[in-house]
């Protein structure tokens, strides 16, 4: 692997400048696995787990591993719901990494910078492209990963020359005034029509009282999509998500992205001792507070509108995920096990399109040279299980022959 140089930061650079005690470090494998791990758990909805479960009604192994591989309706959280967060918050954490090696190589703040914009319009293309795949036209939208991280990454890139002091005000900033903006737009009353949006009269996960601002479909965030995605060419209309995500919710994504910004911070600061009480303070107190804010009806944690109660529990999340993972690997030398993710999770672009762009390939493949039976060998209920696993295996194996000719996509 290769070193990571870290080279003194400008001195309008006070968040980047290494403590007297900093050194040249080996590359943080714990962060790979830890990205590998998200990776996966996106690229492994092939294994269409909920399929499983139907098939196997009653069964609590397969309904909770099938739980876990779906976003929660609305409020709470699944394993599923972290990867998103956790993709969000690695941005963060491999910034002062990025900015640092950019320097030690010559870089200016205006070409860095010129670049960070590159790579927000790169991430928000990208992202509309990939969700325009089963249209007849451009499908403009933007909440999917690529295109939230897109959005906020400048803004993000500018923090990492601030003061440790003004990135935790830019996170204040940023949770509680999109919190006071959705508490103060009217909240639903008790005749709004629920099914012109797409939610059935029914639907058992709206709140009352204050947290109904952030009811699903009803919210600050539609009222801004139904003006601004209709300002591009569309097939129809747009009238709501059927999921419920927004474009604006970029903004809280900021407050994680901050969060992962202010870890590799304290990576780079402490080298080569690990913070793990520092990440595990940051994430006990991150997820205490989502939970606060949830149950006083403050603000409740949902994933699907990124509410700021979100980016603190998922944010606390990311930390003690990261903690772990610096635990395991770095610190207790564990490392062979974490091979296989660490071949994703240094190739995470290649990996997430690989799984946007190849299934389909990939299983018309294992079906004309195949057939069907192979993958019916433990029955139908199973079926779906076999073949995304084969898939998935077919997914490792290409990001493996990446990996041995170091062939990394980058944005």
């Amino acid at each position: 692997m290769e070193n990571v140089v870290l080279a003194e930061a400008p001195k309008t650079s006070p968040s980047l400048e290494p403590s007297p005690k900093q050194q040249a470090t080996a590359r943080n494998i714990a962060v790979d696995a830890y990205r590998g791990l998200v990776m996966i758990l996106m690229m492994a909805e092939v294994l269409r787990l909920a399929h499983v479960s139907r098939a196997f009604p009653g069964n609590w192994f397969w309904g909770v591993l099938a739980y876990n591989q779906t976003h929660v309706e609305w409020a709470g959280c699944s394993l599923h719901d972290l990867i998103q967060p956790s993709f969000s918050f690695l941005v963060g954490v491999a910034l002062p990494y990025s900015i640092a090696g950019r320097i030690r190589k010559g870089g200016t703040f205006g070409r860095m910078f010129v670049h960070a914009l590159w790579r927000s319009l790169v991430l928000v293309a990208l992202g509309i492209f990939l969700r325009s795949i089963q249209s007849t036209q451009t499908y403009f939208t933007f909440e999917d990963t690529l295109t939230q991280i897109g959005l906020g990454y400048p803004f993000l890139f500018l923090l990492g020359f601030r003061s440790p002091r003004w990135q935790w005000i830019a996170f204040s900033l940023v949770l509680f005034g999109y919190w006071l903006a959705w508490a103060l737009y009217p909240a639903p009353g008790p005749h709004f029509d629920y099914p012109a949006v797409g939610v059935p009269l029914n639907w058992s996960h709206n709140f009352s009282g204050f947290a109904a601002h952030w009811n699903k479909n009803s919210n600050l965030g539609l009222a801004f999509d139904q003006w601004f995605l209709n300002l591009f060419p569309r097939v129809r209309p747009f009238v709501a998500n059927d999921g419920g995500y927004l474009t604006l919710s970029f903004i809280p994504t900021l407050g994680t992205m901050i969060l992962g910004l202010v870890a590799g911070r304290w990576l780079r600061q402490y080298a080569p001792v690990l913070p793990l009480k520092r990440f595990l303070v940051a994430g006990f107190i991150g997820i205490a507070s989502g939970l606060l804010l949830h149950f006083t009806g403050i603000c409740p944690v949902v994933k699907r509108i990124w509410t700021p109660s979100w980016t603190l529990f998922s944010g606390g999340a990311c930390f003690l995920l990261l903690a772990a993972f610096c635990w395991l690997i770095e610190v207790r030398q564990h490392r062979k096990w974490a091979f296989p993710l660490v071949v994703v999770g240094m190739n995470s672009i290649a990996a997430y399109l690989m799984a946007h762009l190849f299934e389909d390939f990939i299983i018309s493949s294992f079906r004309i040279h195949l057939g069907d039976r192979p993958f019916q060998i433990l029955g139908p209920g199973l079926y779906s299980l076999l073949l995304g696993s084969a898939v998935l295996f077919t997914y490792w194996l290409m990001l493996l022959w990446m990996y041995r000719r170091k062939l990394f996509l980058k944005v």
